[in-house]
């Protein structure tokens, strides 16, 4: 039974709260952030404890690891303490928005040995875990090409927006990681688009709303990633994966499969799923799933504080390519 607390009290907390809490495998002893309200509230649902300092929780013994759903500029400092006093850490991403506070912060990670997986959730998702096992099974043979597609369906607050980092780093940065793990090779250069197609007003904020990027890997793999913030008809979530041998694709879902034809609609369907919360429901349980199996049986946690890294150096490069025009060379 693996004891966690929980930090932060918001949207992303509570997807992770009701997960450890049904999980047989799992106790949840504490919900931590100085949002006293928040924190109230959510562990009155799961009748936990409730802590208003962060930090205080990393001291406590009877805790094995905890879960980072904070500010993302709380996470490096929160993942440093808890790592210094023996927890587990399953923090959400971006590792940061700064590269090279990410980096010490890796290599602390690194030299401590520290436990720390990043909540690269989509990883865990079941259709993508199905693609994943067959390019290994060889369907599909060499990959050569990836295609990812991530429209949201409308654009977050301009409150979050100011404070996210950017789309590369707030949004696209699933992607990346994504690219990184269907390529098997780190991409080398990076080349990327961007406009301001649904909110001329974003250019205040130095932010975009629809952005075009291109992967390749030192063999010469591709791939490509299209994002948007805003796609009227639902969250729409595909990968396609093109190998010497055939084609992969995960599709979108929808809350039922009927389908319908008469007189007056062809293939009439229902409308995608509204947005991550539901869409990704279960790899956000087979996330914290995994993580506990690696912790229990001593294997390496299946996503490192360097693959967050890595996903923000992509990101980086990219923003770099959009405002010099040129294709940008990773350095990894």
């Amino acid at each position: 039974m693996l004891r966690i607390a929980v930090l932060g009290a918001g949207r992303i907390s509570k997807i992770h709260a009701a997960n450890v809490a049904a999980n047989p495998r799992a106790q949840l002893l504490v919900i931590a952030d100085p949002w006293r309200e928040g924190v109230d509230a959510l562990s009155a649902q799961f009748k936990c404890e409730a802590e208003y300092d962060c930090a205080a929780v990393m001291e406590r013994h009877d805790i094995d690891a905890v879960v980072i759903g904070t500010p993302t500029a709380t996470h490096i400092d929160l993942m440093l303490q808890a790592v210094a006093n023996g927890k587990a850490v399953l923090c959400e991403k971006p590792i940061d928005l700064d590269t090279d506070k990410a980096r010490h912060a890796v290599n602390e990670v690194e030299r401590l040995k520290g436990n720390v997986m990043l909540g690269f959730n989509r990883r865990f998702d079941p259709d993508m875990l199905a693609l994943r096992k067959g390019i290994a099974a060889g369907q599909i043979g060499e990959v050569r090409q990836v295609i990812i597609t991530s429209r949201d369906p409308g654009l977050p607050s301009r409150e979050y927006l100011a404070h996210s980092g950017g789309i590369l780093r707030d949004m696209t940065i699933h992607d990346f990681d994504t690219a990184r793990m269907l390529l098997g090779e780190e991409p080398t250069e990076v080349t990327a688009f961007a406009s301001r197609l649904v909110d001329p007003g974003l250019e205040e904020i130095g932010d975009y709303d629809s952005v075009m990027v291109l992967l390749r890997t030192a063999s010469g793999k591709q791939c490509h990633i299209n994002c948007c913030r805003e796609a009227l008809y639902g969250y729409d979530q595909r990968v396609e994966v093109s190998g010497a041998k055939g084609v992969l694709l995960n599709d979108n879902h929808r809350s039922s499969t009927l389908r319908l034809w008469n007189a007056t609609q062809t293939d009439a369907r229902e409308p995608l799923l509204n947005f991550f919360l539901e869409r990704y429901a279960d790899a956000y349980r087979n996330e914290l799933d995994h993580f506990i199996d690696a912790l229990n049986d001593g294997t390496p946690l299946p996503t490192s504080a360097r693959d967050g890294l890595y996903a923000l150096q992509l990101a980086d490069c990219a923003l770099e390519s959009i405002n010099t025009g040129r294709t940008v060379k990773v350095c990894y």
